[in-house]
């Protein structure tokens, strides 16, 4: 099994906080539809003939195409690779596109899981980051989908927003679980270089949320959630029983998945590729038959780091025999070593040769993760 990844760059406007690659060149659509179909043609032997088990088309703001758009990207994947006729098929959707009539044409169409980036109730703090929408369309979206039959939605939270405090975030939270979506995925706002919100820091205009406030927000998630029944399966992401994200998972256990569009990264199982970032350059090379891209061919030591840190991340840990089986004696017995001091101090738990971190260890995963990696000398 494996999965397939759409990138969709377009926007209306970009978010204050976004680093993803996407742009306002919506006259480019049509020319960038073409593109994506023949991209999924010209590299259709990349997964060996695997069965696609998920389809994810993220952005950007996916939905901001239309009908014609998704039933060429569907006509292609369908007429090009075996798709199991029980894929999670996702689509990521900004509340405020989720028009009555744009979610009746989405149920004509082969998606059956919906991500919305909901982000925040708090109104002044989505006017801040440049969201489209506001609180209450996100909910009236999200009850119009409900209504219309999708039984899988996803929500986007995000906690350490400026200003936030501990009564802001369970407020959010509170709504959130009312709501009863079946995944709730929630970040923490990284400021990243380049970006406007990075730019307002730097004016000192916005301050980041300190650290001590940081762990009590995400400690405060954790404990919510799971008194409401969700299951924390990943350090950011939670889901009622059975409705864990198939397609991000597969980034997680190591299954193989190609990325297309401008920015989309791609793994086979020994190397990884990824597109030129940008769109017009993307365009030209598919449209030429010769894409922009880069290729990192893995060696085994950097296999063994990318399966520690993704296998950490998550509910299910590292599987310690097929570290061994898959890595050899030498760096599973390194594993266990540099896992040994977490161990002693509770922050790792070994049982059935399942390497996973604890409660306290999550607050700190990425220093034990760090710990654990091969370093070359």
């Amino acid at each position: 099994m494996a999965g397939i990844y759409l990138h969709i760059p377009f926007c209306k406007r970009r978010c204050i906080y976004c680093d993803f690659f996407s742009t306002t060149e919506n006259e480019k659509k049509e020319a960038y539809i073409q593109a994506l179909s023949k991209e999924l043609e010209l590299r259709k032997e990349y997964l060996g003939g695997e069965t696609i088990d998920t389809i994810y088309l993220g952005g950007g703001t996916p939905s901001q195409l239309e009908k014609k758009d998704f039933i060429r990207l569907f006509d292609c994947i369908y007429k090009v690779y075996p798709v199991n006729p029980q894929a999670e098929i996702t689509l990521e959707a900004n509340p405020d596109d989720l028009t009555p009539e744009y979610v009746t044409m989405l149920r004509a169409l082969p998606f059956n899981r919906l991500s919305m980036g909901i982000q925040t109730f708090k109104e002044e703090t989505l006017r801040l980051l440049h969201r489209r929408h506001t609180a209450v369309q996100a909910q009236q979206a999200y009850q119009r989908c409900r209504e219309a039959g999708f039984q899988n939605i996803s929500i986007d939270l995000m906690y350490g927003l400026p200003g936030e405090t501990l009564e802001d975030w369970q407020k959010d939270l509170q709504t959130a679980i009312d709501m009863y979506p079946e995944h709730i995925s929630a970040y923490h706002l990284i400021y990243e270089e380049g970006t406007p919100l990075w730019k307002l820091k730097e004016a000192h205009k916005v301050e980041e949320t300190d650290e001590d406030l940081s762990v009590t927000l995400f400690k405060e998630l954790i404990h919510t959630l799971k008194a409401h029944g969700y299951e924390h399966y990943e350090i950011s992401n939670f889901c009622r029983p059975g409705y864990y994200s198939r397609h991000n998972s597969s980034y997680w256990t190591g299954k193989k998945y190609l990325g297309c569009g401008p920015s989309a990264h791609s793994y086979d199982g020994i190397s990884r590729q990824w597109n030129v970032a940008s769109l017009s350059q993307y365009i030209q090379g598919i449209q030429q038959g010769t894409p922009f891209q880069e290729k990192e061919e893995l060696d085994l030591y950097t296999r063994y780091n990318d399966f520690i840190i993704t296998r950490l991340r998550t509910a299910y840990g590292i599987p310690t025999d097929t570290l061994k089986n898959t890595f050899g004696e030498t760096l599973y017995n390194y594993c266990m070593q540099m896992a040994a001091p977490h161990l002693q101090q509770g922050l790792l738990t070994w049982d059935y040769h399942i390497l996973k971190l604890t409660e306290s260890g999550i607050f700190i995963s990425d220093g034990i993760m760090s710990d654990l990696l091969w370093v070359d000398d």
